[in-house]
């Protein structure tokens, strides 16, 4: 099955990169937004909770404790 589904579309998506212009622009702001997201903003707005409130080596244990009382209000 040489002329396959997927062999088509991987040509279809790989000439269409090949031959863009303003669009390898386009992706790499893409790919500069997509950093500042997971990485600028996890630093400031997503904290490691567990290393701040559990000891190290009892992570899961904290997380037992924290489902225990939970199912239990």
């Amino acid at each position: 099955m040489k002329n396959g589904f997927f062999h088509r579309v991987f040509d279809l998506y790989y000439d269409g990169f090949r031959h863009m212009k303003l669009g390898k622009t386009l992706w790499a702001v893409i790919a500069v937004k997509l950093v500042i997201i997971f990485l600028v903003l996890k630093v400031f707005f997503f904290p490691n909770f567990l290393k701040q409130h559990a000891e190290k080596g009892g992570e899961a244990d904290y997380v037992m404790e924290q489902f225990e009382k939970v199912s239990n209000e």
